[in-house]
């Protein structure tokens, strides 16, 4: 099954590298929720919308991937949206396409720090008695605050692999409330706050 599953994320990602659209929308097609997922172990962070505003693709096309859920605001791994891409590289037919128009407005360096800190609560609560954690252990992308932004309800799950649970994120008035739980731990949900200075612990204190 990991197999499988590994086999088709790599396809998705091949395919949005190539500019092949046609094998891109019959794996979202099955698999809609991946429209915003990078390779699996890559490291350019490249989702199907920065390959698309890289190859210039037709606004038609563009357009496909945003009705899919494609997040205008997700960077790569060197900080850059899919609509800088696009200007970068000169398709000035996507710019406006892909301009983000958040519903939920942060400041650009808020969303920064937001997200800093909410990805050191992860750590922390996916945490192993060796120290590591199994978010970083797994190599996983951790949620991005400015995506929040782009939603009319600005919520999102975040599962842990061998966690068996994971984090509920809601962005509320410029902080983030962050449900978390382990299924098979009794009593281990718990309700921390993200804001701008740091995470605010339910018990109190900061992490």
């Amino acid at each position: 099954m990991k197999d499988r599953y590994a086999a088709e994320r790599d396809r998705l990602a091949d395919a949005a590298r190539d500019g092949n659209w046609r094998t891109v929308f019959e794996v979202l097609d099955e698999h809609a929720a991946w429209v915003n997922t990078a390779r699996l172990e890559g490291s350019s962070g490249y989702t199907p919308l920065h390959q698309a505003a890289w190859h210039g693709v037709p606004a038609e096309t563009a357009d496909r991937l945003l009705a899919y859920g494609a997040a205008r605001t997700l960077r790569t791994s060197d900080g850059n949206r899919a609509v800088d891409i696009a200007e970068r590289r000169g398709h000035r037919h996507l710019v406006g396409l892909l301009d983000p128009a958040p519903k939920h407005p942060l400041p650009q360096d808020a969303a920064a720090r937001l997200t800093g800190h909410l990805h050191r609560l992860i750590r922390h609560r996916a945490g192993l008695t060796d120290g590591s954690d199994l978010a970083t252990r797994q190599r996983m992308r951790l949620p991005e605050v400015e995506a929040l932004t782009e939603l009319g309800h600005p919520a999102c799950w975040f599962p842990v692999p061998g966690m068996y649970g994971g984090f509920k994120i809601v962005l509320r008035g410029g902080e983030l409330i962050v449900d978390s739980w382990i299924r098979v731990v009794g009593g281990s949900e718990r309700t921390d706050r993200v804001t701008v200075d740091g995470v605010l612990l339910q018990e109190g204190g900061r992490l």
